[in-house]
This record gives structure tokens, C-alpha cells and sequence, in this order.
């Protein structure tokens, strides 16, 4: 199914600019169900009209995106958010907004199509969660830029040096945050197997001996998506089989 999305800017330009990168961008698809120039048109096309995705500037006159980001966020039901902003240094705030990404102007094609390609995963996984919010996600600050990654795409979690990989599918994120801490506010979601690392509850798939030439005997965690396996302690064993079993 087609992203139904909201074009928010007080520039026709840039409206028109997006509305044909979007037309551009296949996986997924999008239908453009309206266009606004301000926030009140857009708060009354969002209450007449059905909108995943709204695209969404900052600086509007008037009220202003974030602003009319945090009235979306008191609906029942609210529509995800992109921000499309020509000013880098609202990112971190906009994330605390719950956006599901930030785009500078000019938009690559590229770009956009990763933002719309999370913001089908997100709002498909929030459709399961059967509340209607976004799932729970970290924060990663990376290069100059911040991005949303939900936990339920993320395999595992590892500890090293002063950061963590957080590693999905598709690639390996740097996080600057403490295992520990991640570990009791997620518990429901990962397993420790070692102390340097939690692994998705999800992914595992097997607990398999394995035989190293210099620690020797151990035993080590199948995941699904990656060809990686991570040691399993003999502290962990029991709580990593008891968990593959759940």
C-alpha cells in the first residue's frame, strides 16, 4: 500500500520540488493526499483527510513545525513526521519530537527514499504494537546527523572500547550509551550472552558449542540476518537457553 502524505511549506517551490522527488521514490510508494502552506491548513487536512506521513517544514509563518509537531503528538492516532528543513541545527530537538527523520534541503532522491523506506518499518511496526505510537528506538547521533532506529530492527547490542555497534540487518550503528542501562530498560526485547553484549530475543536461532584453538571449549549465538556469532559466557548459558526456548 501507497504512504498517504501531507506536504507542509510555505514555499510552493519547495513543495512542488518534493511532491516530484516523492513521485520518484517507488519502495515504498507514496499518494500525496494534500498540501498545506502553514500549520492551520495543515491541522485541518489532518482532521478531514487520512495521512501516514507528513512532510514537514520548520520555519513556516505563523506557527511554526515544531510547534505543530508537538499538536500531532497529542493525537489518538497521530501521523508520522519527516522533517524537511533547510537548518541543520534543529536536528537533536526534532528527534525528541519523535520524528522519524530530518532532511536538509536540497532533498536527494537517496535520502529520501531511506526516510520514506523507515518510516514504512516504524509505522508498520507501530500497527503491530496496537497502540498506534512508534515503536521504541534509539537515537543515533552520527557525522553531523541523528537517525531513529527501532529496536525491533536491531539484532544485537555490543560493547566496545567507551561505545556500542548496534547492529541491524543493513548496517552497524556507533551509539554512546552504557550496556547496563540499555539492558534494564530493554529486557523485554534482549538477552545478555556475554558481558560486552545483549542479542534480540527475536534473532536468535541457535546456541551451538564451539572450540577455539586458544580459550578452548565455549559456546557461541546463531542470529538471524548476520553471518556473525557472539560468544555466549558460561555465566550467560543458562539465561540465553532459558530465552531461545521462551
Amino acid at each position: 500500500m501507497a504512504l498517504k502524505v501531507l506536504i507542509v511549506d510555505d514555499e510552493a517551490l519547495a513543495r512542488s520540488r518534493l511532491r516530484a522527488l516523492l513521485a520518484e521514490c517507488t519502495e515504498p510508494r507514496t499518494d500525496v493526499v494534500g498540501e498545506a502552506s502553514n500549520a492551520v491548513q495543515a491541522m485541518e487536512q489532518i482532521q478531514r483527510t487520512q495521512c501516514d506521513l507528513v512532510m514537514l517544514d520548520i520555519h513556516m509563518p505563523g506557527v511554526d513545525g515544531i510547534a505543530l509537531a508537538n499538536t500531532l503528538r497529542e493525537m489518538a492516532r497521530p501521523p508520522a513526521v519527516i522533517f524537511v528543513t533547510a537548518y541543520a541545527e534543529h536536528a537533536v530537538h526534532t528527534f525528541e519530537l519523535e520524528a522519524i527523520d530530518y532532511l536538509t534541503k536540497p532533498v536527494r532522491r537517496e535520502r529520501l527514499q531511506q526516510a520514506l523506506q523507515k518510516a514504512q518499518r516504524l509505522l508498520t511496526a507501530s500497527e503491530g504494537n496496537g497502540d498506534g505510537g512508534l515503536p521504541e528506538s534509539l537515537i543515533i547521533q552520527e557525522r553531523g546527523r541523528s537517525e531513529r532506529v527501532a529496536l525491533t530492527d536491531v539484532i544485537y547490542l555490543k560493547a566496545e572500547l567507551k561505545y556500542i555497534t548496534v547492529r541491524t540487518a543493513d548496517k552497524e550503528h556507533i551509539y554512546d550509551g552504557a550496556l547496563s542501562d540499555l539492558e534494564q530498560r530493554y529486557a523485554h526485547l534482549f538477552v545478555r550472552v556475554h558481558r560486552n553484549a545483549l542479542v534480540s530475543r527475536r534473532a536468535m536461532r541457535a546456541v551451538e558449542k564451539h572450540n577455539d584453538p586458544v580459550e578452548g571449549e565455549g559456546w557461541m549465538v546463531r542470529l538471524d540476518g548476520v553471518e556473525e556469532r557472539l560468544a555466549v559466557s558460561r555465566r550467560q548459558l543458562a539465561a540465553v537457553r532459558e530465552a531461545l526456548m521462551s
